[in-house]
């Protein structure tokens, strides 16, 4: 049985669905999405762990703070942690895609002690995604739609025909492949017609200042090392056209108990595209022993 929650968290209340009993396994999404990009995990995990997806604050029916700052990084890992604690647990198995990832590396190189081992999914470590943005030409020109994004009218360009651009990105293929179908899309229209749903969304962006060097968009400071002292698997569509695989090279260096995962005939949205992969390759992890902390090179245990 899948299980509406509400976790009052403060400045936001965040909408989640749980199932199943046992170890939790948190599911974080990325954008333009909301708890149900996750159902095929939910169905899966719930056999024997309490697997638990969120909406992130901004989407569906969570809460949709108004000013931009209230989506910088802190408040999303905040919002983490406290619903570890609203389900009743110390720590989780964090499992995320997209911006749902980004926020996992976050949570998961701040605060250990809460998260029991880290999956990512198509979601780059925050440091070498930075050092992308300002080095290298091809990922600068797959991120060029970030700048889009970080406008005042993107709400506007999105919305317009019925969701069209949205609709032709994160479903088109779907549709046409027919691993998604038209109770998918009815309810991806139904959680971005929200009233500022798409807004929440895109401030996440905007709070980040997130995109390649432009002297029109303000950007982002250096991040400060996130060093990952968890169990940590990286699950990775190649075909991601926003998103590239140079995005894994170096990732050892910040977590050294790495497991990566490469699936060259899958893209971004392959949690979708390949559910059955993604369930098996993830169940594999969590049963796999951890790498000896005697591995771990030496200046990663001085941080």
């Amino acid at each position: 049985m899948w299980t509406h929650g509400n976790a009052p968290l403060g400045e936001v209340n965040l909408h989640y669905l749980s199932a199943g009993s046992g170890r939790l396994i948190l599911f974080l999404h990325g954008f333009p999405e909301f708890w149900y990009a996750w159902k095929d995990q939910l169905a899966e995990f719930s056999r024997d762990a309490q697997a638990v997806a969120c909406d992130l604050r901004g989407y569906n029916l969570s809460s949709k703070p108004a000013d931009v700052r209230r989506y910088e990084m802190p408040h999303l890992v905040a919002d983490v942690l406290g619903l570890i604690r609203h389900l009743q647990h110390d720590r989780a198995v964090l499992v995320g895609h997209d911006w749902g990832g980004i926020i996992a590396w976050a949570a998961a190189a701040l605060h250990p002690e809460a998260v029991e081992r880290l999956v990512t999914i198509n979601a780059p470590h925050p440091n070498v995604f930075q050092e992308r943005l300002r080095t290298d030409p091809a990922q600068q020109q797959a991120s060029r739609y970030m700048l889009e994004f970080r406008n005042p009218d993107a709400e506007a360009k999105l919305s317009a025909h019925c969701y069209s651009l949205l609709s032709a990105a994160v479903l088109g293929e779907g549709l046409r492949d027919g691993y998604l179908d038209e109770e998918d899309q009815a309810a991806y229209l139904d959680a971005w017609s929200r009233p500022g749903a798409l807004t929440g969304g895109l401030n996440y962006y905007r709070a980040a200042r997130l995109g390649p060097p432009d002297p029109a968009f303000e950007p982002a400071p250096d991040l400060p090392p996130l060093r990952i002292p968890v169990p940590t698997l990286v699950i990775w569509g190649e075909q991601d056209p926003y998103l590239l695989p140079s995005n894994l090279e170096g990732l050892e260096r910040w977590a050294p108990d790495l497991e990566v995962v490469r699936v060259p005939d899958a893209g971004h949205w392959i949690v979708h595209q390949k559910p059955s992969l993604v369930n098996e390759t993830i169940r594999r992890f969590l049963e796999r022993e951890p790498f000896s902390p005697s591995a771990r090179p030496a200046d990663f245990l001085a941080q």
